[in-house]
């Protein structure tokens, strides 16, 4: 599956007192990354939200940190689906410096009813986007 790369740079609002990105920042990061991976598509999530009453949400996660970020690294952070359901996709995402691998994990993503906010199938317009991307 293709990989998409997103630039981020670490500010002072990302890092903890130890002068490192605060662990939970990544979770960040790589939303953003998502969110402008759906961008590209031609994906506007408030239109989808609006039309279609669909919202993408995540299920869950997990994370292993492997080397820390600091104040003005600028990251690379790589996504690309692992596997693209009727109503979820399920990412491998990963923020890299340069050479170095610094975090890497595994998002699942569902799409639910922004009213009820119970499962739906992805729109079939967006889910023909996302698997023509894979």
């Amino acid at each position: 599956m293709s990989v998409f790369q997103w630039p981020v740079r670490v500010y002072w609002e990302d890092t903890d007192a130890g002068g490192v990105v605060f662990y939970a920042n990544y979770l960040k990061f790589f939303e953003r990354a998502r969110t402008e991976w759906l961008r590209a598509l031609g994906v506007d999530q408030q239109a989808l939200a609006d039309e279609a009453g669909a919202v993408f949400v995540v299920r869950s996660t997990a994370l292993d940190y492997t080397a820390p970020a600091r104040l003005d690294d600028v990251l690379d952070v790589r996504s690309r689906m692992e596997r693209v359901g009727g109503a979820s996709v399920h990412f491998i995402q990963e923020a890299w410096r340069g050479e170095q691998l610094l975090v890497s994990g595994t998002i699942r993503v569902g799409c639910v009813d922004r009213a009820t906010f119970r499962p739906m199938p992805i729109p079939a317009s967006v889910l023909t986007l996302i698997k023509a991307a894979a």
